[in-house]
């Protein structure tokens, strides 16, 4: 049965059927020959599935993301960034990881991150002489920290998935990503050094007090959001909503590089965006509902308990599935078609789901740069106009230190549960 199932899965992926009719055909298709639940209750699993106050956190973040790209925060963000650490050897590209840690602080999304960064940073850089390979390889890398430094699109879906406190998850993701741009910096100014990549000349405290104030609209958005979860002070939802109407009037008001006409262009561009994520959502959820009838998660938990796998073999396992899953798949329907079958053997194993949720996203970051369906590197080979070859090459050493990262996490759970374990006391 569950060979026949992939077989399915795998023709119509192979067709090149968006995932989202994918999942739906197969769930039907299984559904309705090898199953004895009635067809009429797919719509019903669809609806209850984005029948839920936390999911509706997603498209406010993709909101705010598409008006910070657009409404010159992201300028602003790297101009303050330039005059605090430009001087630095490879001052420009620690300017962009700083830039896309506080940009992911705000939008939760590895493509908008790349996006933002990539228009203005990458012209930069190369007129500055880096080569065009490491500009588009950086961006792209740094990017992924859009999903990993909360707040977080795919671990609200975990929360949501796997019936997690989705600000415990945010705070386990904190610690994980500064040691991803520390990596990372670290690798620029070893990598600077070595070629020449000499930093801008050292600005005054007045230029860097002017930047500095000029940035601080933007900066003062994470703070609306990730200080009103923490507070209590709003749920995840309502601190998304806040931090889109900031955005907005960010864009709008203060820096003025949106037009009120143009507000109802972002915004069908976002739902666009938002729309797939939610109908991807809700064909998944008929594929895992398909899953738990059959009985498929608990038959895996018992195989894995017969040939009594050790706990960090089991993760190492889920480690390599979820890599080579992610050179063929995005990174929502990796993790609604995966989560449903790996739920139940984390609790078999006694592994924390916080944990595990911060180790499936890691190897999501990996997802996004890894050819040949990495999402990030499409947006950056399309931004610069540059072979898909040449951004594969440029992100391979970060790539190699994204993978150090997994270990890290994977074997250390303590750099996830650390912060969560304090907001527990």
């Amino acid at each position: 049965m569950i060979l026949l199932y992939g077989l399915i899965f795998f023709a119509l992926l192979i067709s090149g059927i968006p995932i989202a009719f994918v999942l739906g055909i197969t769930s039907l298709i299984t559904l309705g020959f090898f199953s004895s639940t009635p067809l009429l209750i797919i719509p019903e699993i669809m609806y209850n599935a984005l029948a839920s106050f936390p999911l509706m956190a997603i498209p406010f973040f993709v909101i705010a993301a598409e008006f910070m790209a657009r409404g010159g925060s992201s300028k602003y963000l790297i101009n303050a960034a330039n005059a605090v650490v430009g001087f630095l050897p490879g001052g420009l590209a620690i300017v962009c990881v700083l830039t896309s840690m506080i940009f992911a602080a705000i939008c939760g999304s590895s493509v908008a991150t790349a996006l933002a960064m990539g228009v203005i940073i990458i012209p930069a850089m190369m007129n500055r002489g880096y080569p065009q390979s490491f500009s588009s390889g950086l961006v792209a890398a740094s990017g992924t920290m859009g999903i990993l430094i909360p707040p977080s699109i795919p671990l609200i879906l975990y929360g949501i998935i796997a019936d997690e406190s989705i600000p415990k998850l945010f705070m386990a993701g904190f610690l994980p990503g500064l040691l991803q741009g520390a990596l990372y910096i670290g690798w620029i100014i070893y990598y600077s050094k070595k070629m020449n990549y000499r930093g801008d000349t050292l600005k005054s405290g007045e230029e860097i007090g002017t930047a500095l104030l000029k940035a601080l609209p933007a900066l003062c958005i994470p703070v609306v959001v990730i200080g009103g979860i923490y507070t209590g002070f709003v749920t995840v939802t309502e601190a998304a909503a806040l931090g889109a109407v900031a955005a907005i009037f960010v864009s709008l008001a203060v820096y003025r590089e949106c037009r009120i006409r143009d507000v109802v262009e972002i915004t069908a561009q976002s739902m666009k965006a938002a729309g797939m994520i939610m109908f991807i959502i809700s064909t998944a959820i008929v594929f895992g509902t398909w899953l738990t009838q059959e009985g498929i998660p608990a038959q895996l938990v018992d195989y894995v308990r017969e040939f009594e796998i050790p706990w960090w073999g089991f993760l190492f396992v889920v480690n390599v599935m979820l890599i080579i899953l992610g050179m063929f798949l995005e990174v929502v329907s990796i993790m609604l078609i995966t989560l449903p079958i790996f739920l139940p053997m984390v609790h078999a194993f006694g592994i924390n789901p916080i944990h595990f949720a911060i180790i499936i996203t890691v190897n999501m970051e990996l997802a996004l740069i890894t050819p040949p369906v990495g999402l990030n590197l499409y947006v950056l080979s399309n931004v610069t106009q540059a072979p898909l070859s040449t951004v594969v090459r440029g992100v391979f050493p970060f790539t190699v230190l994204s993978a150090i990262l997994l270990l890290l996490v994977t074997y250390w759970p303590t750099l996830s549960l650390y912060l969560p374990g304090l907001l527990m006391k």
